[in-house]
């Protein structure tokens, strides 16, 4: 038919629908441009005991499961034997060329070694490394001997130092990881423990991404899988036994963002290695972290009342990182509460507020104001004076 025939009335009635037709669709346009593009699935589930993602700088928990549950941590104890020795170094408590005599016990001790011998003199550097790459019992008691006299004594300055790391959930009988029913520790814990290892000694934390070593003749490699798969992974360290299961602990690197993932009681070494790589993806494809600021970087110069100097610069004590999910950055907000009045004197490093950050309406972190200088109290005259310009000022507030 052609259109000229087309009934008028007939014509009016189609243009009327395909206009309400045009206006229906509209709104749906319009909804789905609407969608957000930074919406994070779920965390993945995985085939194990317990686990943990954080983030390394800010200390975010990103994914857990299971995070506080006390476990067998099998040889991702040694991370904490590491640690002891790693901190014995760097106060000159030792050396790493120190020569460690190897005991009949230490010889003696079972599960996996690094094939030291009885009688012999071994160096620090060599046992550090039998116990982190080689996972070495042997090497783990003979270092335990070497800086503390035995392995009991060395056990209490590994809870000892637990306890100062506020790994509330941990407690050590041996540097080795062999079973006992009092050897226990947690995902949450253990990423604790590996984010100290990172950031307070950085200049022994390559010999986690070391992939083989060779010791009398005998060359072993690292068991953490993901050394060879991903680029990216440059730690820590790998545990097992009947009790226990296959577990690990690893830390991975991209542009400025480390995570460090947790993996309790899975059933084989590559169930171990996927699960802690499913999680790795995760954080490092949903969530980014950024510095937000320096430590000792001014936020704030209030007024000081009575002091040498009439204004105090506020700031933090430590660096500031934060992490938010990939794309929300542009909502966060940030919030100085500042102590109202603030009298000389003040010490550096004391309290006066409190930084308070926003992701939209919800506060995702709160850190104190510190004072950054100290300022002592001002003479006599000057006290006099604030303190009537400080009354005066409280009249017209």
């Amino acid at each position: 038919m052609r259109l000229s025939a087309f009934p008028s009335t007939s014509w009016r009635l189609l243009t009327a629908m395909v206009t309400l037709c045009m206006l229906l669709v509209q709104p749906v346009q319009a909804q789905q441009q609407a969608l957000p593009d930074n919406m994070i699935p779920s965390p993945p589930t995985l085939a194990a005991s317990s686990w943990i993602l954080m983030d390394a700088n800010s200390g975010e928990v990103l994914v857990s499961h299971n995070a506080d549950e006390k476990l067998p941590p099998a040889s991702l104890t040694k991370m904490m034997t590491a640690y002891i020795v790693e901190r014995e170094i760097n106060q000159g408590n030792i050396s790493p060329d120190d020569m460690a005599t190897i005991s009949v016990n230490a010889w003696q001790t079972g599960g996996s070694r690094m094939f030291i011998r009885e009688g012999t003199e071994v160096s620090v550097h060599d046992l550090i490394r039998g116990v982190i790459i080689q996972s070495g019992n042997d090497a783990s008691v003979a270092l335990a001997e070497h800086i503390a006299g035995g392995v009991a004594p060395f056990a209490d300055l590994m809870n000892q130092q637990a306890q100062q790391m506020g790994m509330e959930n941990t407690h050590f009988v041996n540097p080795t990881g062999l079973p006992h029913e009092n050897h226990y520790s947690t995902a949450r814990d253990l990423a604790t423990l590996a984010k100290h290892i990172i950031q307070d000694y950085p200049d022994h934390y390559e010999i986690y991404s070391t992939k083989f070593f060779t010791y009398n003749g005998i060359r072993q490699p690292n068991r953490n899988r993901l050394l060879w798969r991903d680029p990216s992974v440059d730690g820590l360290k790998t545990g097992h036994t009947e009790a226990a299961g296959y577990c690990l602990v690893a830390s991975a690197k991209q542009d400025d963002m480390r995570l460090i993932s947790v993996v309790m009681g899975t059933d084989s070494d590559e169930a171990r290695t996927q699960a802690t790589q499913k999680l790795l993806n995760y954080g490092f494809r949903f969530f980014e972290t950024f510095e937000l600021y320096e430590k000792g970087a001014v936020l704030n110069e209030p007024r000081v009342w009575g002091g040498t100097a009439d204004t105090l610069r506020l700031g933090v004590a430590e660096d500031i990182y934060l992490t938010v999910p990939d794309g929300r950055r542009d909502e966060m907000t940030a919030k100085l509460n500042i102590q109202e009045t603030i009298k000389a004197p003040v010490q550096a490093g004391q309290r006066l507020g409190t930084l308070e950050i926003k992701l939209g309406e919800q506060v995702i972190k709160e850190q104190p104001l510190v004072a950054l200088e100290t300022i002592e109290q001002g003479g006599f005259f000057k006290r006099i004076w604030d303190m009537i310009l400080l009354f005066v000022t409280g009249l017209f507030d």
